[in-house]
């Protein structure tokens, strides 16, 4: 027997073995993510993402990507995530990442990302140097595709990640949203320090330090 109750986007359940399961049924994400933001943070959340800030005080950019965005991403759906690295700018074309998420219908959209782990501003000496690199590799990214080998097709992006490890500033989203033409702005989405703690934090993402701790309690035989 089959049983259910839906609330607030998530859905719980007994299957036939009257197993209890969890699942976000789709009908109300916006309200499930409002929710998760709008809760207090436990202490053990507010520890984990103070764990992360300061992680990525000091991580470099390809431990940004490889020990926290690749598994982020991982646990947030998306597949097919490869990493440009910096070993090949020639063929990079703006993109440090790309991956894609399959939706409902079976279809698949494709992602580019763009990472940067320090602040992005337009105000100031860095303007030219800061957000008109960012400027150009959107038109970079959004004006060359990418070769899929499990389609054997090469598709072009449907949006652009910005992301950075500290902060990305009003002036910087004004500013890329002034430069860029009205088709372009509707593929640009923004990810600052702020938004990746919350994420990290409600998909209880598993931090690098945290396999420090698990290889040091796995010294002594537990039996």
């Amino acid at each position: 027997m089959n049983a259910s109750l839906s609330r607030d986007g998530i859905q719980a359940y007994l299957d036939g073995a009257e197993r209890c399961h969890l699942r976000n049924d789709g009908t109300h994400a916006t309200s499930a993510s409002l929710h998760l933001q709008r809760r207090a943070w436990t202490d053990a959340e507010i520890k984990k993402r103070k764990e992360l800030s300061d992680y990525l005080d000091s991580a470099t950019e390809d431990e940004f990507i490889e020990c926290i965005l690749q598994p982020l991403f991982q646990q947030l759906g998306f597949i097919r995530i490869s990493l440009t690295g910096h070993t090949d700018k020639a063929l990079e074309y703006g993109k440090d990442i790309w991956m894609k998420y399959q939706l409902p219908t079976m279809h698949f959209l494709y992602f580019g990302v763009q990472v940067k782990r320090t602040k992005i501003d337009s105000s100031g000496r860095s303007k030219n140097q800061n957000v008109a690199e960012i400027l150009n590799q959107i038109t970079m990214m959004l004006g060359h595709p990418i070769w899929d080998p499990e389609t054997n097709k090469q598709n072009l992006v449907d949006h652009v990640f910005i992301i950075s490890a500290a902060e990305i500033t009003k002036q910087a989203k004004n500013w890329l949203g002034q430069h860029l033409d009205q088709a372009s702005r509707r593929h640009v989405m923004f990810m600052d320090r702020e938004d990746l703690l919350n994420l990290a934090v409600s998909t209880n993402l598993r931090l690098p330090t945290d396999g420090e701790a698990s290889d040091s309690d796995d010294d002594e035989c537990p039996f």
